[in-house]
């Protein structure tokens, strides 16, 4: 699977050359032109190109207006083998971003041997969204220079202070997310000010030698007939808590 995050559309095509490449090529080459026009780069010129290739194909042209680039930008996505992760959308129209950030809370997330990057970088992107504190990485955690965790995070990984360290730096109290009969539910249970959340491996959850060591172990109530879930999801419901705790 490929993704085209990072390419650049090839826009001195004589219509000969245009045509003799697979028709998946030619779509592939419209998308990425589609998300440099969206992204307001020459517009007016790179839209006389793409109606010239939508000429050459025999495809119906779009109008220009926003919506209609991104529907295009999608259909032409759909005819390649092109995978439509995150990063390969279409940036938000108004993402709202910040300059500067609130302050971070007095808070650690120590993640311990969590195996996708994927997780990795969804937890990371969280993090920075509620400006939560500083990530210590554990085990065999992946780093945020992992690509795919970069590429998850949507470049929250930059903003986000980390360190990789083991259960023994962790400031206390030591508060285990967990899936215990012995656990407090999270909308339950009071965090204090400053401590560690600990969060688990995606098969095993949190090692024996945490949670011996955990002072306070909470947990999502669950309702369906799964009795977890989702670690980047779990942690997502409990940052969330944790901050309005706050408020």
């Amino acid at each position: 699977m490929q993704n085209i995050s990072n390419k650049k559309p090839k826009l001195k095509y004589t219509q000969k050359k245009f045509l003799s490449q697979t028709l998946e090529k030619q779509h592939k080459e419209c998308a990425l032109l589609l998300k440099k026009i969206f992204n307001h780069h020459n517009p007016h010129d790179l839209w006389k190109t793409y109606l010239n290739w939508m000429s050459w194909m025999n495809l119906q042209p779009v109008t220009n207006n926003i919506k209609n680039i991104a529907d295009a930008y999608h259909h032409h996505i759909h005819q390649t083998r092109i995978s439509l992760k995150e990063h390969n959308l279409l940036p938000a129209i108004h993402t709202q971003d910040k300059i500067e950030a609130s302050p971070p809370l007095n808070i650690t997330i120590y993640l311990e041997n969590i195996r996708s990057a994927h997780n990795v970088g969804s937890i990371l992107r969280t993090t920075e969204a509620l400006s939560l504190g500083i990530v210590i990485f554990g085990g065999m955690t992946p780093l945020p220079s992992h690509k795919q965790v970069q590429d998850t995070s949507m470049g929250a990984h930059e903003w986000v202070n980390w360190r990789q360290g083991d259960i023994a730096s962790l400031p206390r109290p030591l508060i285990v997310l967990e899936t215990s009969p012995d656990a407090i539910p999270i909308h339950d249970f009071l965090f204090p000010e400053s401590f560690t959340l600990a969060i688990g491996n995606e098969e095993y959850g949190c090692s024996d030698a945490l949670i011996s060591q955990a002072d306070v172990l909470i947990t999502i109530p669950l309702f369906g007939r799964k009795n977890s879930l989702n670690v980047a999801n779990a942690f997502a419901i409990t940052a969330h808590e944790i901050r309005q705790s706050t408020l």
